[in-house]
Protein backbone atom coordinates (compact mmCIF):
# COMPACT_ATOMS: atom_id res chain seq x y z
CA UNK A 1 0.00 0.00 0.00
CA UNK A 2 2.95 2.40 0.95
CA UNK A 3 4.37 2.33 -2.70
CA UNK A 4 0.76 2.93 -4.07
CA UNK A 5 0.59 6.18 -1.79
CA UNK A 6 3.91 7.19 -1.35
CA UNK A 7 3.65 9.56 -4.40
CA UNK A 8 0.14 11.50 -3.93
CA UNK A 9 1.84 11.95 -0.21
CA UNK A 10 4.63 13.70 -1.23
CA UNK A 11 3.20 15.80 -3.73
CA UNK A 12 0.54 17.23 -1.20
CA UNK A 13 1.65 21.04 -0.76
CA UNK A 14 4.62 21.58 1.68
CA UNK A 15 5.70 17.51 1.65
CA UNK A 16 9.56 16.92 1.30
CA UNK A 17 9.15 13.66 0.84
CA UNK A 18 8.03 10.31 3.02
CA UNK A 19 9.67 6.79 3.68
CA UNK A 20 8.66 3.34 4.69
CA UNK A 21 11.38 2.37 7.62
CA UNK A 22 11.46 -1.26 9.36
CA UNK A 23 12.58 -1.17 13.11
CA UNK A 24 15.56 -3.47 12.70
CA UNK A 25 15.46 -5.08 16.16
CA UNK A 26 11.16 -5.63 15.65
CA UNK A 27 10.97 -6.74 11.79
CA UNK A 28 6.95 -6.63 12.04
CA UNK A 29 7.01 -2.81 12.87
CA UNK A 30 7.31 0.08 10.80
CA UNK A 31 6.92 3.14 10.54
CA UNK A 32 6.89 5.92 7.93
CA UNK A 33 8.95 9.19 8.34
CA UNK A 34 7.48 12.47 6.28
CA UNK A 35 9.45 15.81 6.07
CA UNK A 36 6.86 18.95 6.04
CA UNK A 37 8.09 22.91 5.08
CA UNK A 38 6.18 23.83 8.19
CA UNK A 39 3.41 22.47 11.11
CA UNK A 40 0.84 23.97 9.15
CA UNK A 41 1.45 22.08 5.72
CA UNK A 42 1.57 19.29 8.19
CA UNK A 43 -1.59 19.94 9.60
CA UNK A 44 -3.22 20.28 6.16
CA UNK A 45 -2.34 17.46 4.95
CA UNK A 46 -3.65 15.88 8.27
CA UNK A 47 -7.01 17.43 7.49
CA UNK A 48 -7.16 16.93 3.77
CA UNK A 49 -9.24 14.14 1.88
CA UNK A 50 -5.77 12.35 1.18
CA UNK A 51 -4.91 11.76 4.45
CA UNK A 52 -8.41 10.37 5.29
CA UNK A 53 -8.73 8.01 2.78
CA UNK A 54 -4.78 6.61 3.25
CA UNK A 55 -5.51 6.59 7.40
CA UNK A 56 -9.16 4.15 6.53
CA UNK A 57 -6.73 2.04 4.73
CA UNK A 58 -4.14 2.19 7.14
CA UNK A 59 -5.51 1.64 10.08
CA UNK A 60 -6.97 -1.62 10.06
CA UNK A 61 -3.70 -2.87 9.46
CA UNK A 62 -2.59 -2.05 12.64
CA UNK A 63 -2.51 -5.33 15.08
CA UNK A 64 -1.74 -2.43 18.52
CA UNK A 65 -2.52 1.41 19.24
CA UNK A 66 -0.59 3.33 16.23
CA UNK A 67 1.79 6.40 17.58
CA UNK A 68 2.84 9.58 15.81
CA UNK A 69 5.50 12.20 16.70
CA UNK A 70 6.35 15.07 15.50
CA UNK A 71 9.94 16.70 15.52
CA UNK A 72 12.01 19.69 14.98
CA UNK A 73 15.10 20.10 13.16
CA UNK A 74 17.59 22.02 15.11
CA UNK A 75 20.81 21.24 12.59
Amino acid sequence: MFEEKRDLIAGFPGCQGVRLLNDVHSPETYYTYSHWNSPADLENYRNSDLFKGVWAETKIKFSDRPEAWSFEEIQ
